[in-house]
């Protein structure tokens, strides 16, 4: 069941306070996606505790979407947001509930036994154990969404009182995830000025389609190579840029705007 989660009424304790104020310096700090990644998997989890947190910033009407993830454990982010996007039951129902809470954070339960469980988003979310979901955003003067921020945890992480910190601090979030967008400019073609020195043109192009989700069936046949090349193009991207899977290759090359969001 839906509950809208409110504050346990209390002030923040004097360790909390400190939390409180060390964060929003933190997210301050924010101008980069791995920054902002180093925040909210760190210093955040002290005062909202998640498994996974899905940023999703309004860009058009109707309700269009631009989609990221952050998450301590391996999570391609690419098929999540795409998930996200597509979603007609999950995301319309946060949002409503969210808006008919006169935007307050809300606790949303997407497991097996809600009436969710069948859409490709709460399938995903059970599937790496994050079912419960606290959500808070932010609105513009017409009352419209203008960003959404999906805490997903284990069910009975979330607590009231943590409802209470994402709304003191979800206005400092949603500034610093912008924050990334803007202060990161892209060159055409979603590369920088020193990307081909790093990887190759070929392997710029395979490490966007893995951004977009796609597996390497998937990049052979529009590229017109085999998988084992594809492959082969994919061992040497993890090796020039240091990283271990997929998940972080994407992460690493936004970092250093090989990628662009």
């Amino acid at each position: 069941m839906d509950t809208a989660t409110t504050s346990d009424g209390s002030l923040p304790d004097a360790l909390e306070a400190e939390s409180l104020m060390l964060n929003i310096d933190a997210s301050l700090r924010v101008h980069a996606r791995t920054q902002f990644f180093s925040w909210t998997q760190g210093l955040l989890q002290n005062m909202i505790k998640h498994e996974l947190l899905i940023c999703a910033l309004r860009n058009g009407e109707p309700l269009l979407f631009h989609v990221d993830s952050f998450a301590s454990s391996p999570v391609e982010p690419a098929p999540l947001s795409e998930m996200f996007r597509r979603d007609t039951s999950l995301v319309p129902h946060i949002i409503k509930t969210w808006e008919d809470n006169y935007f307050r954070p809300v606790s949303v339960d997407s497991g097996s036994g809600s009436q969710f469980a069948q859409a490709a988003l709460a399938r995903e979310l059970s599937r790496i154990g994050t079912s419960a979901v606290l959500a808070h955003g932010t609105y513009d003067v017409f009352g419209k969404v203008s960003s959404l921020f999906l805490f997903t945890s284990k069910p009975g992480t979330a607590t009231a009182r943590q409802s209470y910190f994402a709304e003191l601090l979800v206005p400092f979030l949603h500034l610093a995830w912008v924050r990334t967008q803007v202060s990161r400019p892209a060159s055409e073609g979603g590369a920088s000025p020193g990307a081909p020195a790093l990887l190759t043109a070929r392997e710029q192009e395979i490490l966007r389609w893995i951004h977009l989700g796609k597996s390497n069936i998937e990049i052979g046949a529009i590229l017109g190579i085999s998988p084992l090349t594809v492959k082969n193009h994919v061992q040497k991207i993890l090796r020039k840029l240091n990283v271990q899977n997929r998940a972080q290759a994407v992460g690493r090359g936004l970092a250093l705007r090989i990628l662009s969001l």
